[in-house]
């Protein structure tokens, strides 16, 4: 579904991303584990388009979009929840769900969105910056979903929230995988949410992808270690 090769990203004379390469799979659910300053959140919104890349190739079903602006791979099939989850505060929940459809024909928010959200139909006409964290969390990730992406993008979401938050969250993108067969990846540093959800997990570390393991056969206590201070 994704294929990224190559793949560099530089601020001014810095590189700071060098040369990765990575393969998402159809349904595949993938963690992108790190410290801070390790290169997640670049990764994240230079796959968005939000900030540009230096070199490489970044193909989506087949199709190269390295070269296409944020809007244009948000209509070609990416969704993003960016770190913080930057919602519309002074918006209210349906208006900032409706700001996702611009890519799509649609005008009104899809009935499936507030099924997989029961909360967000309830306080549909509440403004989005009186919602909790958890609340807006699942504000941001439907409004990622309004544009139906193939490929969905969170950074950092278990960032501020509860823990029995952050588990309903977890059991909410397996659910969105299987009910809308999309491939996710999530950047996190909380290596329980990242077992909790993941198939597969990539460590990076200093612009490097260091460490690969599937779920199934994870050495928890190898990627623990890459991540303590």
């Amino acid at each position: 579904m994704l294929s990224v090769s190559d793949y560099r990203v530089s601020y001014g004379q810095s590189e700071v991303l060098h040369g990765l390469n990575f393969e998402i799979k159809p349904r595949e659910i993938v963690a992108v584990m790190g410290r801070n300053g390790m290169g997640k959140t670049t990764l994240m919104k230079s796959l968005m388009g939000v900030i540009p890349s230096s070199g490489g190739s970044v193909k989506l079903d087949g199709n190269e979009v390295s070269q296409l602006k944020s809007y244009q791979r948000v209509a070609g099939g990416f969704g993003f929840v960016p770190q913080g989850r930057m919602i519309f505060s002074s918006m209210t929940v349906k208006e900032n769900i409706e700001t996702g459809l611009t890519t799509t024909k649609r005008r009104s928010v899809p009935k499936e969105l507030y099924d997989m959200f029961p909360v967000l139909l309830e306080m549909r006409n509440r403004r989005g910056g009186n919602l909790s964290g958890g609340q807006q969390q699942q504000l941001a990730i439907a409004r990622a979903l309004a544009s139906d992406p193939k490929m969905l993008f969170l950074d950092e979401p278990t960032e501020g929230i509860q823990p029995s938050i952050i588990r309903e969250i977890g059991r909410t993108l397996k659910m969105i995988r299987d009910q809308r067969g999309l491939s996710i990846v999530v950047s996190e540093q909380v290596l329980s949410f990242a077992l909790d959800i993941a198939d597969r997990i990539l460590v990076i570390e200093k612009g490097e992808i260091v460490h690969e393991e599937l779920r199934a056969t994870i050495n928890e206590a190898k990627v623990a270690s890459y991540l303590s201070v």
